[in-house]
C-alpha cells in the first residue's frame, strides 16, 4: 500500500485552508479516557472511527500507559525540510506540485505522540505492540518510513 500524499489529500479534500470549517474537537468516550489519552481531539471528522479504535485497541491490550504526550493531529505547514520547496511552488502559482510537500497534518488526519523520544529521523522508541493498535485501526506509521518519523501516525487510506 502506498504512502498518502499531499496531492492525494488535495485531489480528495481540496487545500486545507478551505477546510478549517470542517475540523470538530471530538470528545473522547469516557470509557477510553486512560493515563494521557486525550479526552478532546480537533481533527478532520474522517480520523475520529479510526482513533477511536485505536485508542480502544491501546484500552484493551493495556498498552495505553506507553502513550506519554499527545502532541496534537492538525498543523497547516509544510513538511520538515521541505519548507523551501513547497515556497517555491506556491510562489509561482503551482499548487499541486506544492501539495506534495505539505504535512498530512494539514488535512487533520494525522497524529504524533511521544514526539520527545520519537524524533523525526532518529529510531523508534515505540513497542510493537503499542504500534500495532494504531496500524490494526488503520494508520501508517511513520517508523515504518525510509526517513524515520517514529511519532507520526496518519491514515492509511481515503
Amino acid at each position: 500500500m502506498a504512502t498518502l500524499s499531499g496531492i492525494d489529500l488535495y485531489k480528495h479534500y481540496g487545500h486545507p485552508k478551505d477546510l478549517q470549517s470542517k475540523f470538530i474537537v471530538w470528545a473522547v468516550p469516557v470509557e477510553l479516557q486512560k493515563g494521557k489519552i486525550p479526552k478532546k481531539v480537533y481533527c478532520h471528522p474522517d480520523i475520529i472511527p479510526y482513533l477511536q479504535a485505536g485508542f480502544k485497541n491501546l484500552v484493551d491490550t493495556n498498552k495505553w500507559d506507553e502513550l506519554k504526550t499527545w502532541d496534537g493531529v492538525v498543523n497547516f505547514r509544510p513538511i520538515r525540510g521541505y519548507e523551501a520547496k513547497y515556497s517555491e511552488y506556491m510562489n509561482n502559482n503551482r499548487v499541486l506540485d506544492a501539495m506534495k510537500y505539505l504535512s498530512i497534518h494539514s488535512w487533520g488526519i494525522a497524529f504524533d505522540l511521544n514526539a520527545a523520544t520519537n524524533g523525526l529521523g532518529k529510531k523508534p522508541t515505540l513497542s510493537p505492540e503499542f504500534v500495532k493498535c494504531f496500524t490494526d485501526a488503520g494508520f501508517e506509521w511513520g517508523g515504518n518510513w525510509k526517513r524515520l518519523d517514529g511519532m507520526h501516525f496518519q491514515l492509511a487510506k481515503i
